[in-house]
């Protein structure tokens, strides 16, 4: 449901172009690929798996950051229910490039923080 939401203000708000998947195998052949700009990853994602082991995503932004092929992809961490320094532990925990809480109250502020870590077109 939060893709549906997230997907919804960014091209509404921005005209970027959103794809989703919890397939932790499909987001790395997206992100090694070089088919994103940036990743929006749920901290939580309870019944991810990767080789067979299970994985959050924590773990997953620290394996596309541990991967020279992916290193430089910006990765903003999404969290719920986050307490009052949590978001420093996850981001330096992660290797992640900035952090967001969920629900996403003011839109336009979540659209700004997407497109600071976009690349720039040069």
């Amino acid at each position: 449901m939060n893709l549906r939401i997230y997907s919804k203000i960014l091209t509404r708000r921005s005209g970027l172009n959103v794809k989703g998947t919890e397939d932790v195998e499909e987001v790395m052949k997206i992100a090694q690929a070089g088919d994103a700009d940036i990743i929006l990853m749920d901290v939580s994602l309870a019944h991810s798996v990767y080789q067979g082991k299970p994985v959050d995503g924590i773990k997953i932004t620290q394996m596309l950051k541990a991967d020279a092929q992916t290193s430089n992809l910006p990765i903003i961490l999404v969290a719920a229910n986050a307490m009052e320094g949590d978001r420093e532990p996850y981001v330096k925990q992660s290797g992640a490039d900035g952090y967001i809480q969920k629900p996403i109250v003011d839109h336009q502020q979540f659209v700004d923080q997407i497109l600071a870590l976009l690349p720039k077109d040069d």
